[in-house]
């Protein structure tokens, strides 16, 4: 089998959920899990107005070390993830994350250690802006 982590990026640019499951096409791959992440109009209980992401020099790197481990403690054929940085407006794709493997319940855990550990680990920062003029920065040290 190739190696099975087949895309990993950081982008300014928008997001395609086709570009992941197009990169993840395998016949042996009975099931494949998406997770997509998108910017949403609250937080916390407030309106969010405007939303940043950044990224630290080392969080690609990160990125892939978090996309090799989960594909080395889950018995799958396929792993990516997508992370977007810079401005990003309600609705926007903020992450993709997909797995595949020969069956449902290996793609589903895979899946969710993916981007349960991408959040905690990788060094990408969120920054609000909320509609009472405060701000937020979440995901910092």
């Amino acid at each position: 089998m190739s190696d099975p982590v087949r895309l990993v990026a950081i982008r300014d640019t928008p997001l395609d959920v086709t570009e992941v499951v197009d990169a993840l096409g395998d016949d042996g791959a009975g099931g494949l899990t998406l997770f997509i992440g998108q910017v949403r109009d609250h937080d916390g209980g407030k309106g969010v107005t405007a939303l940043d992401y950044s990224a630290h020099p080392s969080a690609l790197a990160r990125l892939e070390d978090v996309c090799r481990r989960v594909a080395a403690e889950h018995d799958v054929r396929g792993v990516a993830a997508v992370h977007r940085v810079g401005p990003l407006q309600i609705g926007d794709l903020a992450v993709v994350v997909a797995t595949t493997a020969a069956h449902r319940g290996d793609a589903f855990a895979a899946s969710r250690d993916l981007i349960d550990t991408l959040k905690a680990e990788v060094p990408i920062w969120k920054h609000q802006v909320f509609d009472d003029q405060s701000e937020e920065w979440v995901g910092t040290p």
